[in-house]
């Protein structure tokens, strides 16, 4: 049975949510798509450019002039007002200031605007389109200057390995492990390369969101479009697997395949009981009825709204699950659940209903693989594997992009504001060197557009303002979209918000606008082991966060839970000009809920659903780019390899420090606070501060261990 565990929200700083350190990138490099696209042509309307979402009809005839940060719904602009009294009103400052200067604001009011619905946007969708004539020459011509490297026996069957973790991040050749950018790159060259007969995947448990599962079952279907096979093999399969390899046009698994198609759970945990018993009081703050991070430090049991909430997510995931695979397998859908229902694992059963094409071994596999391509039997098949394909450039295959440039830039991971001293090259989003690409974007003419990709559940409040900052002003200047991969929430949808328009998949989790803060009173624990604390201050809330040995105090409570309250109505605000709602309308869906992209976007929090692609769509077309010219797609966060992953990639396995041993070591450190992660908790950082505790330390140490 598949375990959908939903990463929980945060105590500590604001926007917080926990997730694997995945990786913000550095030095440039070009990808040229060759993607056709279909777009619904429209009579130009009005466009109406607001701080994140641009509106507009299309007409690819007649392109509009875009006018940055125009309010889509025509709404006037007023500064926040963080009282109460404000909420019934339009959130409407202006925060970008109209040429810089101090007090005069670019308001944006365009009482003609229209809003936008998904099916407004260009889709996006990939056409295949044979290549074809002299263009056809010219690429034979180009496979015989290739580098080595690049040169692959005609006839060949590309093999990819889909398991265990998958980065949103570009790779070098020495990083070890998937990259989605790679994968779904390899699909689209591997369709227009002669030297390509067809796919062979090998589908394994798979350590990812719904979102990169979303993206590469599209590719697979594009692939298809281009008349090869693609095959799957699948010795061990949960509702992920089988997801993409319903997608396949053939599905083959060993005797003793391990198969559990038996439905989604989702758990929280509750950590209130074994604080108390060890003498730990969570003193928790929450703004938000949904931030449930709060709860899984005080309560021993889920809460109603905690509960609708992740009913609601779970519901979205297994309707998706059972509309496509049922669309793809055409079954109905009801028999399709009633088989789920029936708790079947043996794979005989599977291959009579028509589930899956064959249950044979790899071998069997390969050499029906080879009877199709007619290779004799003492040959063996011509293959080329994942990572040596990854090294084939597009332009090897006939795929040149064109002269207008779109950049990429990638977010993944936790978010912090400055780089700490054992910061890795993939270690999550550092707010300061992001910004720094970002400002280089927008000074920089030869952009036409830029995309930011985001995976990231949030982290560090103040960096994910800074960030937002920057992206508005750079959608002051050029098209910015945001596409969201596995989860774009809290601190990830802060950054998202800054954007002209925000794609998503249908099963991206997003939102939980909301706050979570507090600190531990550990006065208990103190007593049981015997060890004391005195603190000398001056300054009436001095001991605010530095007396863990107490519980706040009345005035430090009432002070602590206004700060909080302050820093929700900021987010809350924020996200409610951003997207021309007013408070209340935004404050119906804040509440630190989570939401699936497809909810995100009936309920306004996001613009159209689709992957990367649908998004070099809606740059181009925010950019005035025809849909049918080629562009170069620019990626400013590639990795640089380390020594660590050089000699790890060469097949070292005692070299550098074990990957969680390192996070742990970078999350202990005092640089801009600590956490300390346990199923979705991050917990107060307080050894951040100067006046740190060993014993809070090892206590965290030992609760990241768990």
């Amino acid at each position: 049975m598949s375990k959908l565990i939903l990463q929980s929200s945060h105590l500590s700083s604001i926007h917080r949510s926990s997730s694997k350190f995945l990786s913000i990138l550095s030095s440039p490099t070009l990808i040229t798509p060759y993607l056709s696209v279909s777009c619904p042509t429209r009579s130009p309307t009005a466009l109406q450019f607001q701080c994140r979402f641009s509106v507009s009809s299309l007409s690819l005839t007649h392109p509009l002039t875009l006018k940055p940060f125009q309010s889509c719904r025509g709404q006037s602009v007023r500064a926040f007002d963080s009282s109460d009294a404000k909420n019934e009103a339009p959130v409407e400052q202006e925060l970008v200031k109209k040429d810089g200067k101090d007090g005069d604001y670019d308001s944006g009011v365009n009482n003609e605007s229209v809003k936008l619905t998904d099916g407004d946007y260009p889709s996006g969708e990939f056409e295949f389109e044979p290549i074809t004539g002299w263009r056809s020459f010219l690429v034979k011509l180009k496979m015989l200057v290739a580098f080595p490297w690049e040169r692959v026996r005609k006839g060949s069957v590309l093999t990819m390995k889909l398991r265990g973790q998958i980065s949103d991040q570009l790779k070098s050749r020495f990083s070890p492990g998937l990259s989605l950018p790679q994968i779904c790159d390899n699909f689209i060259k591997a369709a227009y390369d002669p030297r390509i007969s067809g796919i062979y995947l090998h589908i394994d448990i798979l350590n990812c969101g719904w979102g990169k599962v979303e993206e590469i079952r599209r590719h697979i279907l594009n692939f298809k479009k281009s008349g090869k096979f693609v095959v799957a093999y699948v010795p061990s399969c949960q509702e992920k697997e089988y997801y993409l390899a319903s997608a396949c046009e053939e599905i083959y698994v060993p005797p003793c395949a391990y198969f559990s198609l038996f439905g989604l759970t989702v758990q929280a945990s509750f950590l209130g009981g074994v604080l108390d018993n060890i003498g730990i009081e969570p003193q928790v703050e929450r703004i938000g009825k949904y931030k449930s991070a709060g709860d899984q430090l005080v309560r021993r049991t889920m809460s109603e709204e905690n509960c609708e909430m992740l009913t609601a997510l779970l519901d979205n995931i297994y309707t998706n699950w059972l509309d496509k695979v049922s669309s793809t397998k055409g079954k109905k859908r009801e028999d399709i659940e009633n088989f789920i229902n029936e708790g079947v694992y043996q794979v005989d059963k599977l291959k009579e209903e028509g589930f899956i094409t064959n249950i044979i071994y790899d071998d069997e596999v390969i050499s029906m693989l080879k009877d199709r391509l007619k290779v004799k039997a003492d040959k063996d098949l011509p293959m080329v594997d994942y990572r040596k394909y990854s090294r084939v450039r597009r332009w090897t295959v006939g795929l040149s992009g064109g002269k207008d440039l779109i950049a990429i830039i990638r977010a993944s991971g936790s978010i912090s504001r400055v780089k700490s001293p054992l910061n890795s090259s993939g270690s999550g989003i550092i707010g300061e060197k992001f910004i720094e690409t970002i400002r280089s974007v927008r000074e920089s003419k030869k952009y036409k557009a830029a995309i930011i990709r985001i995976d990231s559940p949030g982290g560090d409040a103040l960096a994910s303002d800074l960030m937002w900052r920057e992206i508005r002003l750079l959608a002051a200047s050029k098209p910015v979209i945001a596409s969201m991969s596995d989860v774009a929430a809290s601190g990830g949808y802060y950054m998202a918000m800054g954007t002209g328009a925000i794609v998503a998949e249908s099963l991206t989790l997003t939102g939980s606008i909301g706050v979570v803060t507090g600190k531990f009173n550990l006065g208990k624990l103190y007593e049981k082991i015997g060890f004391n604390k005195e603190i000398i201050s001056r300054g009436r809330y001095a001991e605010l966060l530095a007396a863990e040995n107490r519980p706040f105090r009345p005035d430090e409570a009432e002070l602590f839970a206004k700060s909080a309250q302050n820093a929700y109505k900021q987010f809350r605000d924020k996200a409610a000009f951003s997207r021309s709602m007013t408070v209340d309308k935004m404050e119906e869906v804040a509440q630190g809920r989570v939401w699936t992209g497809k909810d995100a976007a009936s309920h306004g929090l996001v613009d159209a659903i689709g992957g990367l692609s649908r998004a070099i769509a809606i740059a181009k077309w925010k950019a005035n780019i025809p849909q049918e010219r080629q562009v170069t797609l620019v990626e400013l966060s590639r990795p640089s390899s380390s020594l660590p992953e050089i000699l790890s990639g060469i097949g070292s396995t005692i070299v550098g420090v074990d990957t969680t041993l390192k996070e742990l070591l970078r999350d202990l450190t005092l640089s801009d606070g600590v956490q300390a992660r346990m199923d979705g908790i991050l917990f107060q950082r307080l050894e951040g501060y100067p006046y740190s505790n060993p014993i809070l330390t090892l206590i965290k140490d030992y609760l990241s261990s768990l």
